[in-house]
């Protein structure tokens, strides 16, 4: 199978690294755009274009968003959470443009993010993933994407990945966080379950086909670009004073246990044993007329006994 994996490279990246990197064949060509819409390069200029951190930006999201919303619905099935985890990717972009700008591949630095987004296990405790999808229109759509979605999610990274974008092996597993031979054993084993449902899709070429033309068939509206920068400048101040209130709270819970901690250890109580063999206490009575005159005799004399002693004599 050919994905013309040896394509011309893009040179409309110079605006945003300002050197030509290395290009993925789905922003070259195609796949995954609109369908019958040819995509010519653009010759390279002698000299990168100046543009600033917000250009930038906005020119990296306009030629990427639209085809990485079609690549997350495939991955995931539900249009609302493609959306989504490409406008998180995004913002989280543009919260490390310093980062992202100079990497060698800016494009899949986005992809990787969003497909990870995507792909958290999280999502199916939320209701609106949960609600029931709505069906795609065409009976050919609706069986391929069902099989896709029965695949285990490693499986359908790791085919939308080769068989989809058009990466070599070593980058499907570079970029799925999986040694090669594991990268390898995915994809075969998703080939052979599609196969299987479907079998006039055995071809990889056949394969890659219908997986372009059923990412053709989706349009999901995408926030502009200043939306997203406005909207990723948000989260981070918000996440930024979360932290800091946190780390307010996390002190001053600190600094009232050491206010209020011992200082010395207390050894604890031990608990009380039952003693065997004691009488019953007796309530005390009135006094005898014996009791009453003792007790005015010592109230009358002196506590200490006679002034002076004096030793007999022998």
């Amino acid at each position: 199978m050919d994905h013309d994996r040896h394509a011309p490279n893009d040179t409309r990246f110079l605006v945003v690294i300002g050197k030509p990197p290395k290009c993925r064949s789905i922003y070259v060509y195609v796949l995954f755009r609109t369908k019958g819409r040819i995509v010519t390069p653009i010759p390279a200029s002698p000299q990168p274009l100046e543009l600033t951190p917000a250009q930038a930006f906005d020119a990296l999201y306009a030629f990427c968003a639209p085809a990485l919303v079609r690549q997350t619905f495939l991955l995931t099935g539900r249009r609302e959470l493609a959306r989504e985890s490409v406008e998180r990717a995004f913002q989280l972009a543009w919260q490390r443009w310093p980062e992202v700008a100079v990497d060698r591949d800016p494009a899949g630095w986005v992809r990787a993010t969003a497909y990870e987004y995507a792909l958290s296990p999280w999502h199916r405790f939320r209701p609106s993933v949960r609600r029931r999808e709505p069906p795609l229109a065409d009976r050919r759509d609706r069986e391929l994407m069902n099989v896709l979605l029965e695949l285990p999610p490693s499986y359908r990274r790791a085919l939308l990945l080769y068989d989809g974008v058009g990466l070599d092996l070593p980058e499907t597993a570079a970029e799925a966080e999986a040694s090669t031979p594991a990268a390898a054993h995915r994809l075969l084993h998703a080939r052979e379950a599609i196969a299987a449902r479907l079998p006039e899709l055995a071809d990889p070429t056949a394969l890659n086909r219908r997986l372009v033309e059923l990412a053709s068939t989706e349009r999901q509206p995408a926030p502009g670009p200043p939306t997203v920068r406005r909207r990723g400048e948000r989260s981070a101040r918000f996440w930024t004073r979360a932290a800091i209130a946190f780390t307010a709270a996390l002190i001053g819970t600190t600094t009232l246990a050491l206010r209020t901690a011992p200082t010395h250890y207390e050894p604890p109580v031990p608990p009380g044993a039952v003693v065997q063999g004691v009488p019953p206490r007796v309530a005390r009575g009135a006094l005898s007329a014996a009791e009453a005159q003792l007790r005015a005799k010592l109230r009358s004399e002196t506590a200490h006994g006679p002034e002076r002693l004096v030793p007999q004599p022998s």
